[in-house]
């Protein structure tokens, strides 16, 4: 479990019985832009612990499925959620997709990547933002036209580049700052909707029957 703050979305999420706070980040951002719907395929990037998965999952319903990837396992059970442990960057994600069933682009790609914290607010920033960078690209990769991306991302000048560069690859893009973000915290999220795919630019291919 991660409950690393004894305050009140850390017990709500106990209550609740969700692995981590974080979940009512993606449950505000959803109820606010609706960007998950039922029977939706999602990939979940930086998943672990999995909350923002078990979310997911419960919006998609039956006929949706989840598809969970982080450095880190996820010691998660859920019946239509598959966890992979990859490294994005080293990992032949298209592969990995295909081998478990996902045969078709996504519908929602959400990242809660954050990197590890130093004492250098400018490094933090950097590597967020490398990583904010790293989801789009996967996004660009595996998303469906008109599919929708959520990241978290830290606040910084650069930050509102990687914004307008989501403008230029969704038909709208929003920011928010979710109340479940504590308060010294700098991140908050950007949300695109509408993805503008590119026919070339798809990397998910079904194997032919």
């Amino acid at each position: 479990m991660s409950y690393k703050v004894n305050d009140h979305f850390a017990k709500k999420a106990k209550k609740e019985q969700y692995v981590a706070r974080s979940v009512y980040k993606l449950q505000e951002i959803d109820n606010k832009f609706r960007i998950l719907r039922k029977g939706d395929m999602v990939l979940d990037l930086g998943a672990s612990p999995g909350s923002w998965s078990q979310y997911a999952s419960k919006v998609v319903g039956d006929q949706g499925r989840v598809l969970g990837v982080d450095l880190k396992k996820v010691f998660l059970s859920i019946p239509n959620a598959v966890f992979v442990k990859a490294d994005m960057l080293s990992a032949d994600l298209s592969e990995t997709i295909l081998s478990h069933g996902f045969d078709k682009p996504f519908d929602v790609v959400i990242s809660d990547m954050a990197p590890d914290t130093t004492t250098n607010r400018f490094t933090d920033q950097m590597r967020s933002l490398e990583l904010c960078e790293m989801a789009l690209a996967t996004a660009q990769k595996f998303l469906r036209a008109g599919g929708h991306f959520a990241c978290k991302i830290f606040d910084s000048g650069d930050a509102m580049g990687f914004r307008d560069e989501l403008r230029k690859n969704f038909k709208s893009v929003k920011l928010l700052r979710p109340k479940s973000v504590q308060q010294s915290s700098k991140e908050f999220f950007m949300i695109g909707m509408g993805f503008l795919r590119k026919p070339e630019t798809s990397e998910l291919v079904a194997p032919s029957d």
